[in-house]
């Protein structure tokens, strides 16, 4: 037992277990603070709900104020070649009579060919403006049921993420408190075997015990040597990887212990109805039919009439002008086919439709693979109970034939080694049932009830 202690102590020194220590609660707060995608997934929500909280107030009245400073410079040339036709033709007229007598004939004289007027100045205008649409044939709704519908995709969306992100970290999380337990074992049982190879060398110069039964000693702890190297480099990899999904800048020491419950969990039907109501997957369906009805309501309002008020109020002093009235606007025809968008749109409600049927079979069928896997992983974990009292009391007369002769020090390595293999056989069962059990809950949306069922199990794998 000494020598024992002293292993898993020496170990304790040489792997990532003397990290930050956290227990499965604080690792999911963690990651929760510190995930790039979940903090993703919540501004794509954040950024839904402020478009559809923007568009409550849509069809209703807008009042504008418009004003402008403005200066200009207008010219008008005026051609006056039709007038001096006009005043020769006069001319030549007054002239005739007046060719007989002593008097000097008229002339008139004749204009430049034409003359630009030039008219420049500034000035400034300002204005009041309202419209206000009074009908709109359900459009302004279709609007913002779209946009209600693709916050509750986003909503989806962000659980399907949060769901995802929770099974992730059952599967790093609990990795590592495996490997590092194997790696425990794995250290113990190789400084375990260095002391029987030890008290093996001094057999072998007194003369007890052969020279094949040395080399089978070397040989057996060269072998615990390598698998103890194996392990540690596993549970190096394993604390790495949890440190770096929970976003902690050094190593993760995990608290929360592998756990089995003893009795099988709630029936099949419970997870399926649970899948039905609460599976993120069929939330995101029912979202995407929401927003292909929202678009049918829109496209059908495009072929009513409209109805709008409007008016505008000149902001000078003195007697300003005015407009104030109500107008009606109705497509008679459009270049666009409205009866092929119309029907282009139903088409996607029917999509939705048959993707929700589809999903609710899968989801049917995964939920039940799940829970037979959680159920298979607890049998076997309960059915090695008896392969490792046999192991261990193996190991017990291994160590008894060992003083009294009866058993070789290479028998008693073989005993540990195998208590090493079967310990290990039942935390690798323990966590086959964890991972079923996440993979179970992530299938139902109910990933958030992980931590109740650890605090509720009965056996833990310390």
């Amino acid at each position: 037992m000494a020598l024992l202690a002293a292993g898993v102590g020496a170990f304790a020194q040489a792997t990532p277990g003397t990290g930050q220590a956290m227990d499965f609660s604080a690792a999911w707060s963690h990651l929760v603070a510190h995930s790039g995608k979940l903090a993703a997934a919540h501004a794509a929500l954040r950024g839904k709900q402020l478009q559809g909280e923007g568009l409550q107030g849509l069809g209703g009245p807008s009042v504008a104020v418009s004003g402008a400073s403005y200066a200009y410079n207008a010219n008008l040339t005026v051609d006056l070649d039709p007038v001096n036709q006009r005043l020769l033709q006069a001319g030549q007229a007054l002239q005739a009579p007046l060719a007989g007598l002593p008097v000097p004939a008229p002339s008139f004289p004749s204009l430049p060919s034409s003359y630009t007027y030039n008219q420049h100045g500034t000035g400034n205008t300002a204005s009041l403006s309202l419209m206000w649409p009074l009908y709109m044939g359900g459009a302004t709704d279709a609007a913002r049921a779209l946009v209600s519908a693709q916050a509750d995709e986003a909503l989806a969306d962000t659980r399907k993420t949060s769901h995802e992100l929770m099974t992730v970290l059952v599967q790093r999380y609990f990795g590592a408190q495996l490997a590092a337990r194997a790696a425990s074992l794995r250290q113990a049982a190789y400084s375990n075997v260095q002391e029987h190879d030890r008290a093996v060398e001094k057999m072998l110069a007194a003369g007890v015990v052969s020279r094949v039964e040395r080399l089978q000693a070397r040989a057996a702890l060269e072998d615990a040597h390598r698998n103890a190297l194996k392990a540690q480099d596993d549970a190096e990899l394993t604390a790495i990887a949890l440190a770096r999904t929970v976003g902690a800048p050094g190593a993760v020491t995990p608290q929360s212990p592998l756990f089995v419950w003893s009795r099988p969990v709630q029936p099949m039907a419970y997870f399926l109805e649970a899948a039905l109501q609460n599976h993120p997957g069929l939330a995101k369906v029912a979202a995407k039919k929401a927003q292909a009805e929202s678009l049918h309501a829109g496209e059908e309002g495009l072929r009513r009439p409209q109805l709008f008020a409007f008016g505008q109020h000149a902001l000078t002093t003195g007697n300003p002008d005015w407009v104030l009235g109500v107008g009606a606007r109705w497509t008679l025809y459009d270049s666009v086919d409205r009866d092929k968008m119309a029907a282009a749109s139903l088409q996607q409600v029917a999509q939705a439709e048959h993707t929700d049927a589809q999903a609710r079979n899968d989801i049917a069928l995964l939920v039940e693979r799940n829970w037979r896997l959680v159920e298979q992983a607890r049998r076997q974990f309960f059915s090695l109970q008896p392969g490792a009292d046999v192991a261990d009391e193996v190991l017990r007369l291994r160590k008894a034939g060992l003083r009294e002769g009866t058993s070789t020090a290479v028998d008693l390595m073989d005993a540990e080694m195998y208590v090493v293999k079967v310990q290990t056989e039942r935390a690798q069962a323990a966590y086959e049932y964890v991972m079923a059990l996440a993979n179970l809950l992530e299938g139902c949306g109910l990933s958030e009830e992980f931590a109740a069922y650890m605090a509720g199990a009965d056996v833990k794998v310390e």
